[in-house]
């Protein structure tokens, strides 16, 4: 299966009193760039999310967001005796200053600093949990990256389908090219007034006809046609073979827009630079 750099995934988990979510970002890049934004508690952590993200993607740059925050609902609630005697006192001065002061709400004493307090947390079931966020957001990114990249390979193959077409009209032209020297020739030597020799007459087209032919590189993009169809029928990462692929086509189409012996082969090999440069512009995007 083909798969694109870009792509987007976020899950989320709940551990006692933390909500844990997880985000995944994916775009194109040379080579596999990880970025982490961790909270400085959780540090310890980015070795083990570095080491499955290496195992499962090969190239873009990904950048991993996690937040930890407290979760909406809990179930129930550890309060510290000793904060809450603290917090009481201290509103209670409040209120021999300042009698008309309002008192503090339940919900404004649970949310304040201290009061609640948090479980310690397992740390091998928090790796193990945090493993179980990671493959499911992981699996979501995956899933992107092959819609995206099941469509640039849909593409690709428009375009390669088109410059087959291309080829085949440009095999041809390319013998109208050589039979429209000759007349070129026949019609230059009769406004000189001359009578042409048959013999020198073919030597000359003949040479004419060596420098002109196309097959070898109209054989070699049929080659190249052929491989780019192998290689994305094989899947897996192919984003750097077909990047190379895509440089021997240009240069076979360069070299047939040098040779072109006619107007109408010289646009054909227009219109090929044309769309390799198109199938160019979605390999980038690929693994």
């Amino acid at each position: 299966m083909i798969h694109s750099m870009t792509g987007f995934a976020s899950a989320q988990t709940q551990i006692g009193a933390r909500l844990l979510r997880l985000e995944l970002r994916s775009v194109n890049g040379r080579f596999l760039d990880l970025y982490f934004r961790l909270p400085e508690d959780w540090r310890s952590f980015e070795p083990l999310l570095r080491e499955r993200l290496q195992k499962a993607l090969a190239r873009g740059k990904i950048e991993c967001r996690f937040e930890v925050q407290s979760a909406p609902v809990q179930a129930a609630l550890t309060l510290d005796a000793v904060a809450l005697q603290a917090l009481a006192l201290t509103q209670t001065e409040i209120h021999r200053h300042l009698p008309e002061a309002a008192s503090l709400t339940v919900g404004e004493i649970l949310r304040w600093p201290g009061v609640v307090r948090e479980a310690e947390l397992d740390p091998e079931e928090t790796q193990r949990r945090l493993l179980e966020l990671l493959e499911a957001a992981l699996a979501e990114l995956l899933a992107h990256r092959a819609r995206e990249g099941e469509a640039l390979a849909a593409a690709i193959r428009e375009r390669a389908t088109a410059i087959a077409e291309l080829v085949e009209r440009a095999r041809a032209l390319a013998p109208e090219a050589v039979e429209a020297q000759r007349r070129k020739l026949l019609e230059a030597l009769e406004a000189l007034g001359q009578t042409p020799d048959p013999q020198r007459v073919e030597q000359e087209v003949a040479l004419v006809a060596q420098r002109l032919d196309v097959a070898e590189e109209l054989d070699r993009l049929s080659s190249h046609l052929q491989e780019l169809e192998r290689t994305l029928t094989r899947g897996g990462p192919v984003g750097k073979r077909l990047d190379f692929l895509l440089q021997e086509f240009n240069r076979e189409a360069n070299t047939l827009a040098a040779k072109a012996g006619s107007l109408a082969l010289s646009r054909l090999a227009l219109e090929m630079k044309v769309l390799i440069e198109q199938i160019r512009e979605q390999v980038q995007n690929l693994e």
